[in-house]
């Protein structure tokens, strides 16, 4: 009869491992990482269930940590997982999650493996639904969603922007930047953006009440004009009336009765 030996140890591969990715290419490439980070972690500030980082390694089988043939999306999303930080994304750790959304920061340097290498590696191993590349120096702009395996252009709007069904969100270009916009076309501002939007629709409160008691003081002014207006007109009218009686009294120590006049 024959018995599994249990006590023998099962070697699994490291789940804590740290991101190895190169420097950033520019400061346009840090600038746009950011925007999309702060952002997409502004519009989502309520929700847990979501992971996002950019320029950080994906571990996604051995063969890879062996050959050292590190892969770092620009920027990437994961979506139903739990939202804390991260050395890296380690895939078996993750219970097998891959990005829902990758973006490509492309250069002169990376473009042809951006459109091409990672192209097929987030099609074919990552099946990551949306794959978006841009250019922050020629804004060349373009995304993909996954249609029967193969990744199939998304076509843009009237306004150029390119849907994201897996973010629920556009992605467009504004001010040379990529940027994220609602389902109806509004910008998602960044979180300074977002405090200069406050702090204008809070001065536009203060100015509208201003103008309201603006509004009432010249009402209570003009109550108080008419007011004084009446008040002369029967200070007139009494004026008038007292000299009338003065007249008649006048008159009559004249011997001339006032009704024959």
């Amino acid at each position: 009869m024959t018995t599994l030996d249990i006590s023998a140890e099962v070697t699994c591969p490291p789940t804590d491992l740290w991101s190895d990715e190169p420097p950033l290419e520019s400061d346009l490439h840090l600038q746009q990482i950011i925007i999309l980070l702060n952002c997409l972690e502004l519009l989502w500030q309520e929700k847990n269930d979501y992971y996002a980082s950019g320029n950080l390694t994906i571990y996604y089988n051995e063969e890879q940590l062996k050959k050292r043939d590190f892969c770092g999306p620009d920027f990437f999303v994961v979506l139903d997982t739990e939202k804390r930080p991260r050395k890296s994304w380690v895939v078996w750790g993750e219970q097998g999650k891959y990005p829902n959304v990758i973006v490509e920061i492309i250069s002169d340097s990376t473009a042809n493996i951006d459109r091409t290498k990672k192209k097929i590696l987030y099609q074919n191993t990552f099946r990551t639904p949306n794959y978006f590349w841009f250019d922050p120096n020629t804004l060349e702009f373009q995304g993909f969603t996954i249609l029967e395996g193969q990744y199939q252009a998304i076509s843009p709007n009237d306004r150029g922007y390119l849907w994201s069904e897996q973010l629920g969100l556009y992605l467009g270009i504004f001010d040379r930047k990529l940027r994220y916009f609602t389902a109806d076309g509004q910008l998602v501002p960044t979180p300074q953006e977002a405090e200069l939007q406050q702090r204008q629709a809070k001065e536009q409160i203060l100015l509208e009440k201003e103008q309201i008691l603006l509004e009432k003081e010249q009402e209570r002014q003009a109550k108080e004009q008419a007011l004084l207006e009446k008040e002369q007109a029967l200070l007139e009218k009494e004026q008038e009336r007292q000299a009338k009686e003065r007249l008649a009294a006048k008159l009559r120590e004249l011997g001339i009765n006032p009704q024959t006049i």
